[in-house]
């Protein structure tokens, strides 16, 4: 039985994991390793220590459907609309820009959901805290070493992190990426932003008309959301949660300032834009280095690596040049080149 590993639980590894599942005609042992203490990447979704009821997402706030992807990807929006894992987006969002045939929808569970779906779909062994430092090969295997721990062999490798972090990597993966590749690779750009959410006491009122808020007049401040309010859950045991993004100046700006000061200056700044907003219980601030694709490497979705010998072993680096949480509209088209990414990896699985 072939053995897998896919680095990175976010959107592109659990929907690689799943189909990989469901559409290879062999036994395949899948792993997924993931350097944070939880899965959802970009589609993060915090709970509150206080109330694990109470969550808010830190990434991607709601999925688009757009008309294009409607036809092409249909049974996907289907198989989570049955689920409950998606619903309908009701609730009023200032600023959102609408195109004719485009639908929105929340996660009730928060969009985190949606990858854990794909997770549990998958049957993978997943492992939190892993972080890949370098990759060699031995033996006709990909050994794969993390920070702590021995290292493991694998016939199939598939990196999902962006693609900084993969050019990091040290071992024989460095010499076999081509100068050529290198360069492209090089080429992709990504914004920064930080994301702050707050958690508030059961009981608590935040007096606002909208779920959500594009802001254009602070220099910190791009799009707030009373999280639970866009998702239409309301209980009197559970407080309301909110999530404030910054802009992507005041990212670059404070990119590599501690956290504890950022957090800061963004509160300062919220409160500027809500005056009189209550004292949250506790606040939970991330930083997303590697927030969206803003340059890309053209026609380089997917980079394939493999012996020269053209043997069976081989590496597959996929990463989105798709948004994830564009916040120039907020919305995440969900399927594009993750789903690429994943049917590459199921159609060489099937030839190996």
């Amino acid at each position: 039985m072939a053995r897998v590993l896919i680095v990175g639980a976010g959107l592109t590894g659990s929907l690689c994991a799943a189909l990989l599942r469901k559409e290879t005609p062999r036994p395949v042992h899948l792993t997924v390793w993931e350097e944070a203490g939880d899965s959802g990447g970009r589609m993060a979704t915090a709970r509150s220590p206080c109330n694990p009821q109470s969550t808010v997402d830190l990434g991607a706030q709601y999925i688009t459907r757009t008309p294009h992807y409607a036809k092409k990807h249909q049974s996907f929006y289907d198989e989570l609309l049955a689920h409950g894992i998606l619903k309908p987006l009701t609730s009023p969002i200032e600023g959102m820009v609408m195109k004719e045939g485009d639908c929105n929808f929340v996660a009730p569970q928060g969009l985190s959901s949606i990858v854990k779906h794909y997770l549990e779909e998958s049957g993978a062994e997943v492992s939190f805290r892993h972080r890949v430092t370098q990759i060699n090969l031995r033996n006709g295997k990909w050994e794969v070493s993390k920070e702590t721990g021995s290292p493991e062999r694998f016939d199939i490798v598939v990196l999902t992190m962006p693609v900084p972090q993969i050019l990091q990597l040290r071992g024989d993966i460095a010499n076999l990426i081509s100068e050529c590749q290198r360069q492209q690779l090089e080429s992709v750009r990504y914004s920064s932003r930080y994301a702050l959410g707050l958690f508030y006491e059961a009981g608590t009122k935040i007096d606002v008309p909208w779920a959500g808020q594009y802001i254009t007049s602070n220099p910190c401040t791009r799009f707030i959301s009373i999280d639970n309010k866009k998702r239409n859950i309301e209980s009197s045991e559970v407080g309301p949660s909110l999530v404030v993004h910054t802009t992507v100046p005041f990212a670059v700006s404070y990119l590599e300032h501690s956290t504890e000061d950022v957090r800061e200056l963004i509160y300062q700044q919220l409160e500027s834009v809500l005056p009189g907003l209550p004292q949250p219980v506790v606040t939970k601030c991330q930083k997303w280095r590697y927030s969206q694709v803003i340059r890309e490497s053209r026609g380089m979705g997917t980079v394939f690596l493999s012996k020269p010998t053209g043997s069976a072993e081989l590496m597959m680096f996929s990463f989105s040049s798709l948004p994830l949480c564009s916040k120039r509209n907020g919305r995440s088209d969900l399927w594009g080149k993750y789903l690429f990414a994943s049917y590459m990896a199921v159609n060489f699985y099937g030839s190996f």
